[in-house]
């Protein structure tokens, strides 16, 4: 069949190594990324946006034969392109000019002059309409979630309003101020730091006595200072009869281990009461608590009679409204860092005389895998707050509306702003001090925990979910410390400050499976819902109530109902469906291949669909069913879960093909062997297409010979490009699931539809006969050494089994042996391991084996690192490659085997192959003896 489309740059080729790079170095970067506006769940990197938008939008240079005739004029311009996603994808390069400029003039030529408007139906955090923006295309951004419609009118259509625009605050008749260039986004930025200190200032006029100062021991200078937090415990009555104390729960009694300042709290037991009482100390010697906490994974313990206090007695408690809190310690300013103070009354009283006169009454969802304070009595969003708290939340949300007649007033001496444009401003702007209320929120809650490696709060969604927490951080909005307001201030400008404002944007709620967008042949680039990762609408309600609260009279569209619509929200969460399991998934995958069906129709033919999946990446972690293989040893693999499987059902059905899965990871990749680096990538992009309307039909026999045939090409191809041995299966199913959509129906031989499941486990059987057939390329004793591993690993094995298996691979155990790979002493044999081996010193010895090359590298890159690896690679040449690929090849052994600590090892060399490749071909040339005489080696 012949495509009547030209193939883009990502139906190829990818700069994956380097996209991924800068996609794991974007989490390191804080002040200014645009992540840091606001919490959002599973947001995508923003390098691999931009370089999937961008490549999604570039031909391949084999589309233009007659500019670039032969492969080794089109593989010189795809280096060029390479060189250009390089620059654009580093964080440092996204708001340079220069860099931009390059980058939108190459898709202007690209598009004849006419670029694609970008849709993402599921937008979410915002992170591929932003980047559209950024590369200089018209970006619309749609959701049925109200929080992230409103992230997304923050990044993407409120800043290209008032682009290049001076700030209205009364600080403009400064005379350093207008003399100042605004562009972007800055004069706006300017203005969410001027009224967010007004808001500030005004907060701390209102209840700034409910936040005293406390005075430091001589010890750290005597002088009053300013809290940072207050540490509280929550407390339950003992069980037992004859003690009866309000007993502490804690996780930890540590306050800080930073050496030479370690601190924890000391609880004090006076028996001279009935029942006992019991008060808090701080020690800050290095021997630390006599006990770790009094509640772990098991239970609670009463630390004044010891008596075990199960779960149930404390979950019983709580739902009858008597767990209490206590005090445990100050955490001050000190003259030298953090000061860690004994509980006073004056504190305690402040705290609990706290009245707030708003309370936020919806009731928590009632999803158990995700929200476990119902559990304990806190049902209510409200219920999440200490009274301190709520009262400090409403006294900022109720100054977003305070503030916004100041911003109307001031805007109405701006000259430069039309009368229609004044009160639009004033909305702009408030909106983004509304999402700084939000930040603030995130770092106060009774969910928010001390953090004593880093001595400051955790927010409260330090993962995607509300926990139950015993011992929790109450952070002061008026200090200078991590959960202050000036601070979520500080991060909301910084980000506007460097959003693109290139093209003005649009973000609309829309329902992807039934809301027509209107948009006229849109490239569609989409991170849809994970089947039952995240709960984004249950989560997105803790900010939902603020925002509210604070913009209801601004957005009464988007805030009209009292919670995050629910009902329509693409997840299969069976609680929803009275914990139906069934509906829940059928819920789910009719839904998605509705939202399918539309892009289908809605889809620009000229350009590819790209869609993203995420993956859990630890193992044992997931939560839904898992799709596993038995392999020829009988060991089982995981191949794909529940989701994946949906995630292709519906794009198949509706009508798209699939051309290439490309594996993007967004943690950076540890390259010493001794550390863990086998972690699933976190997300993979499938690139897909229309299937043509007279696609044929195969039968199974068909499609396992046409697997045959274009696997180890495209294999081959992916191992070339760096891809990770951790990501091979799920990279190898795009060049896989390309056949098997490309045809209108897959039949078993009784005529009934092959299905997307036995379509993945022959994709993956087949991989495991290709990595198997490159055996063949070996020398017969690499090819001896990958029998023997299979059987044995590095451990010894009887004499007499490794003779018949030389017998069988051509070789001799002498042979090996000389070879430098095997000892043979007492009737067994072992393979050595890779610190064991003598360095090769090719005057002594004939030849180096594939096996040999490749233990060689593994412990230069252990030992010596990228720059270690690169030199033997430089005098290895062909076969260094030969050795990259058996380290797949061995990946693939130790997956199968459960052996997890070897696997590492070989996915550490190629997830490291790119980097020692570069240093090997900067080598200068030296003797092969050279190597060898180092005392290093």
């Amino acid at each position: 069949m012949s495509s009547s489309y030209r193939k883009k740059l990502i139906e190829v080729a990818l700069p994956l190594d380097v996209i991924n790079f800068q996609s794991a170095r974007e989490k390191s970067i804080r002040h200014g990324h645009p992540s840091t506006l606001h919490l959002w769940w599973a947001r995508r990197p923003l390098a691999t946006c931009r370089a999937v938008l961008f490549a999604s939008l570039i031909d391949d240079p084999s589309e233009h034969p007659e500019r670039f005739p032969g492969e080794e004029a089109q593989e010189v311009e795809r280096k060029r392109l390479f060189s250009l996603i390089e620059e654009m994808v580093n964080w440092d390069n996204a708001n340079k000019e220069e860099t931009m400029h390059k980058v939108r003039k190459e898709i202007l030529v690209a598009t004849g002059g006419n670029p694609p408007p970008v849709l993402d139906p599921f937008a979410g955090g915002g992170s591929i309409p932003l980047e559209a923006q950024r590369l200089g295309l018209e970006a619309h951004a749609s959701d049925l979630n109200p929080v992230a419609v409103l992230l997304n009118k923050a990044l993407i259509e409120i800043p290209p309003k008032f682009s290049n625009r001076p700030p209205i605050n009364p600080d403009v008749s400064n005379g350093s101020l207008l003399e100042h260039s605004w562009k972007g986004a800055q004069g706006l930025a300017e203005d969410i730091r001027y009224y967010g200190k007004w808001m500030r200032d005004e907060a701390v006029r209102r209840i700034g006595y409910l936040y005293p100062k406390v005075s430091l021991p001589k010890a750290y200078d005597g002088k009053e200072t300013n809290v940072i937090a207050w540490i509280w415990a929550r407390t339950v009555t003992c069980p037992n009869p004859s003690c009866r104390v309000q007993m502490p729960l804690v996780r930890s009694f540590w306050l800080s281990k930073k050496k030479g300042k370690e601190a924890w709290v000391q609880p004090e037991i006076d028996k001279s009461t009935k029942p006992f009482s019991i008060h808090f100390e701080i020690a800050t010697d290095k021997e630390g608590p006599e006990i770790e906490g009094t509640v772990n994974r098991l239970g609670g313990t009463c630390i004044a009679c010891n008596s075990p206090v199960p779960f149930n007695h404390i979950r019983s408690a709580g739902q009858a409204g008597h767990l209490g809190q206590q005090l445990l310690a100050i955490v001050a300013d000190g003259f030298k860092g953090r000061a860690y103070l004994a509980p006073n009354d004056a504190h305690i009283a402040r705290a609990t005389g706290a009245k707030p006169i708003w309370h936020p009454e919806a009731n928590l969802p009632h999803n158990p895998r995700d929200f476990k304070t119902p559990n304990y009595g806190i049902r209510s969003f409200g219920d999440l707050f200490s009274q301190r708290q709520l009262v400090a939340l409403t006294t900022f949300s109720d100054l977003v509306q305070d503030v916004r007649e100041k911003i109307l007033a001031d805007a109405r001496l701006a000259t430069f702003l039309k009368e229609d444009e004044q009160k639009f401003y004033a909305d702009a702007v408030v909106t983004y001090l509304a999402l700084a209320v939000d930040r603030l929120a995130d770092r106060n809650s009774t969910i928010c925990s001390w953090d004593v490696s880093r001595d400051s709060t955790r927010n409260t969604f330090a993962r995607q979910a509300i926990p139950m927490v015993w011992d929790f951080a109450e952070a002061n909005p008026f200090s200078d410390s991590t959960g202050n307001f000036l601070g979520a201030i500080d991060w909301i400008a910084e980000t506007v400050k460097l959003l693109p404002c290139s093209l003005q944007g649009e973000a609309k709620q829309r329902d992807a499976t039934t809301s027509a967008n209107g948009i006229h042949n849109p490239l569609i680039s989409t991170d849809p819902p994970y089947y039952d990762n995240i709960g984004y609408a249950d989560l997105s309600d803790f900010f939902y109530i603020w925002l509210r609260r604070s913009l209801h009279s601004i957005y009464p569209n988007l805030f009209r109902s009292m919670l995050v619509p629910k009902a329509q929200e693409l997840v299969a969460t069976p609680y929803r469906f009275k914990g139906n399991k069934h509906d829940a998934e059928e819920f789910f995958e009719r839904g998605l291949e509705q939202a399918f069906e539309r892009m289908h129709a809605l889809h620009n033919p000229e350009y590819p669909l790209t869609v993203y999946y995420a993956f859990k990446q630890a193992e044992g972690e997931a939560d839904q069913e898992e799709l596993t293989q038995t392999g020829r040893n009988g060991n089982k693999k995981v191949i794909a879960s529940t989701g994946w499987e949906t995630m292709l059902e519906g794009l198949i059905r509706s009508g798209f093909t699939i051309t290439g899965t490309w594996p993007m990871r967004t943690e950076m990749a540890n390259r010493s062997i001794g550390q863990g680096a086998n972690a699933l990538a976190s997300s993979i992009v499938l690139v897909c297409r229309p299937r043509a309307t007279d696609a044929p039909i195969a039968s199974r026999r068909q499609f396992l010979t046409m697997l045959r045939t274009e696997l180890p090409e495209a294999l081959r191809n992916l191992q070339h490009g760096g891809i990770a041995p951790v990501d091979l299966a799920q990279a190898s199913i795009g060049p896989g699931m390309a056949i098997y959509s490309r045809y209108s129906k897959v039949l078993e031989s009784d005529g009934t539809p092959l299905s997307v499941r036995t379509g993945l486990q022959l994709i993956n059987t087949v991989l495991d006969d290709v990595l198997a057939h490159q055996e063949g390329e070996y020398d017969p004793e690499t090819r001896w050494a990958i029998a023997w591993f299979e059987e044995y690993a590095l451990n010894a094995g009887e004499y007499g089994r490794a003779e018949t298996l030389s017998k069988a691979k051509n070789t001799t155990v002498q042979t090996l042996i000389d070879a430098g790979i095997l000892e043979a002493k007492a009737g067994k044999v072992r393979l050595f391991k890779p610190e064991e081996l003598a360095p090769w010193n090719p005057d002594t010895q004939k030849s180096l084996t594939t096996w040999a090359a490749m233990q060689h590298l593994l412990h230069a890159l252990d030992s010596r690192g990228e720059e270690g690896a690169a030199e033997l690679l430089h005098r290895f040449g062909e076969q260094g490659e030969y050795a990259r690929d058996l380290a797949y090849r061995l990946y693939t052994v130790c997956e199968r085997k459960g052996w997890a600590p070897q696997a590492q090892i070989y996915n550490a060399l190629v997830t490291a192959w790119s980097e020692v490749n570069l240093h090997a071909q900067s080598q200068p040339q030296a003797s092969a003896q050279s190597l060898w005489d180092t005392t290093e080696w």
